[in-house]
């Protein structure tokens, strides 16, 4: 028995390897799905922080059983991942756009505010008309932005949770093949 695993011990293993630059809140996620399909990480390279993101080196046994099956699962967990990424930056894309062009119409209107007093002769009256939405439209871009934010976010959190769960089926049938 004691020489089965002296064998085993120096059995020549060939890996492949695999870096990854995640978010740091998603680092121990990513650790925990890859080893779903095969991959683990790589003791001679610690994490490593760059900036908002970790740094990870993974491997994994060139020989493992199933290993296209364990592929083609691992690509349609990272078809995911990017699809929850395109779908959490939806959130915000709509509400940017819409409060910088309220900011932008406001400080067109302020402009012509400004361009009124200092005619000549000043044209008060025209100065007060134009500063009205001007101030009105520095002010409405934060609330505007927060309530399509929020609105948008309604309407996509179900979809990020749906793809969350099919990452889970995925990371499931992975590790069902290891």
């Amino acid at each position: 028995m004691e020489e089965k695993n002296k064998k085993e011990q120096t059995m020549f293993i060939a890996y492949e390897y695999k870096d990854l630059n995640v978010k740091k809140e998603l680092a121990s996620f990513y650790l925990d799905c890859y080893e779903n399909f095969g991959w683990q990480q790589d003791e001679n390279f610690p994490p490593k922080e760059n900036g908002e993101k970790i740094s990870l080196k993974l491997k994994r046994n060139r020989k493992i059983v199933n290993k296209v099956e364990l592929t083609r699962l691992q690509r349609h967990f990272e078809a995911d991942m990017e699809d929850i990424f395109s779908l959490e930056n939806s959130k915000t894309t709509k509400a940017l756009i819409i409060a910088l062009t309220i900011g932008i119409l406001g400080t067109a209107f302020m402009a012509g505010s400004v361009f009124a007093v200092t005619a000549t002769p000043p044209i008060i009256w025209l100065c007060i008309i134009l500063a009205i939405p001007g101030f009105a439209g520095w002010i409405l871009p934060y609330f505007a932005y927060k309530k399509v934010k929020e609105d948008k976010a309604r309407k996509v959190t179900p979809y990020i949770e749906e793809k969350y769960d099919e990452i889970y089926e995925i990371c499931e049938k992975g590790h069902s093949l290891l």
